[in-house]
């Protein structure tokens, strides 16, 4: 039953008949689902009570790739703290915090680092490619998915930026 029986709204001439009262009732049915789903709207955007076909979504419309391959819980962590990660990206502790709410573990992140400049046109840049390194300290390293987290951590830095990831145990 709805809690707002459209019935109750009519005018007082309409409430003695009984065609009108079974037609409501049937709109009431059909419309129960409605008041149901907008009732329960505001946990579809909470990261830790939407539905877990719903997180995918929320990750859209926060503008982080999560990936599949993450337990849900993970995924609702990432997603919850999208925001944070956002303000931080492109940062050694944005990276690490990334990549710990990815895999639980101790993260540590080294950076080449390094920039180069110059008022003459022509001359060669560094030599030295940069890097990051990631060195993520977990109870079981032969659980991470290394390829998937290895893309994660590119996808969060320059794409000129090689990647080393090591994964050992904590």
């Amino acid at each position: 039953m709805t809690p707002h029986p459209l019935a109750d709204r009519l005018p007082a001439v309409y409430l003695e008949d009984l065609f009108t009262q079974r037609f409501l009732a049937a709109l009431d049915e059909v419309l129960e689902p409605v008041f149901t789903v907008l009732d329960g709207f505001a946990a579809y955007l909470d990261p830790r009570l939407a539905p877990e076909d719903f997180l995918e979504w929320l990750a859209h419309w926060v503008a982080l790739d999560v990936g599949e391959g993450w337990s849900p819980a993970r995924r609702r962590l990432l997603v919850a703290r999208a925001v944070e990660l956002h303000r931080w990206r492109g940062t050694r502790r944005g990276l690490a915090e990334h990549v710990a709410l990815m895999t639980g573990g101790q993260v540590e992140v080294g950076d080449s680092g390094g920039v180069t400049s110059t008022d003459r046109p022509g001359l060669p840049v560094a030599e030295d490619a940069p890097r990051v390194a990631v060195r993520v300290r977990v109870a079981r390293p032969d659980e991470v998915d290394r390829t998937r987290l290895r893309a994660a951590i590119a996808s969060a830095v320059p794409a000129h930026v090689e990647v080393d990831l090591e994964v050992v145990g904590a």
